[in-house]
């Protein structure tokens, strides 16, 4: 098989889940079904939230897309490419150029023996290959992008906040600039006051890079803030998806009727720029 092509920016990047199902466990009695015979489709001009209850699929989907985890069946498609279960190393490297993956939990992503700047500049050096002073500049930029002190980078993870750790987290992702950014729950631990400031460096980030957007959630009013569609999951299934207004004003799912009538306003919630 030929290896990717490196992407341009002005070119479309598509991302599909065919037909996945994930399960959990060798025998059948414990057998755990997290994602059911689902398909889904995101590309590089998209921002699309998933939104679910925990235990709904939607962060095993996320890493099924990533290919941090393996479908029990169906396919993950990369341009058009069905993936194979083993990629070549080259092959890799540039779907991680394009695809980036920021997970909720950053206690155990960091090596504790680095700094924060060593675990920001490794993926611009060794993914795309850049020299010591241009990976420097790019950590620079996106430092600056997520309002994160220079001084901070120098710091070792366990001396930094939680907060804190979750934006070198996502700036370890940015770094790259990737064409689709796949976002785990990345604000669900945080201050509403600072969720809010990350919302809108994803999305200014997003807008100016041409990167596509898939922000996994189970907090609506995040979710329908940076968003322009709405995925909504259930047991592993699929049970609604359209645009933000259409589901906000015209859910057709009970389940995504009740997970509206828990939020007053879940398309502005706390969110708004004004208020930042």
């Amino acid at each position: 098989m030929a290896a990717f092509d490196p992407t341009t920016p002005h070119e479309t990047v598509r991302l599909e889940a065919v037909g996945v199902s994930k399960s959990y466990g060798a025998r059948r009695s414990t057998r755990i079904q997290a994602v059911d015979n689902l398909s889904f489709a995101v590309d590089s001009t998209m921002s699309m939230g998933i939104v679910g209850e925990s235990g709904s699929g939607k962060s095993t989907l996320a890493r099924m897309l990533t290919r941090l985890e393996t479908p029990t069946s169906g396919s993950i498609v990369f341009n058009g490419r069905v993936l194979p279960e083993h990629l070549p190393a080259d092959e890799l490297h540039a779907f991680r150029r394009t695809v980036q993956y920021i997970a909720q939990d950053t206690s155990s992503s960091f090596d504790p023996r680095r700094t924060l700047r060593d675990a920001v500049r490794a993926p611009a050096r060794r993914l795309l290959g850049l020299g010591r002073k241009e990976a420097e500049e790019r950590v620079d930029e996106v430092l600056g992008l997520l309002h994160l002190p220079v001084a901070l980078a120098d710091r070792k993870p366990a001396a930094v906040s939680g907060g804190q750790r979750q934006r070198f987290s996502i700036a370890r992702a940015l770094v790259v600039r990737p064409r689709i950014l796949v976002c785990d729950e990345v604000v669900s631990a945080l201050d509403v006051s600072v969720q809010g400031a990350i919302l809108n460096e994803l999305r200014s980030f997003c807008a100016t890079h041409g990167t596509g957007l898939v922000f996994v959630s189970h907090g609506l009013p995040a979710t329908a803030f940076i968003s322009r569609d709405l995925t909504i999951m259930k047991s592993g299934h699929i049970v609604e998806t359209g645009s933000v207004d259409d589901i906000v004003t015209d859910a057709q799912d009970p389940y995504t009727r009740a997970l509206l009538a828990a939020h007053a306003d879940p398309a502005t919630s706390h969110y708004s720029e004004a208020a930042l």
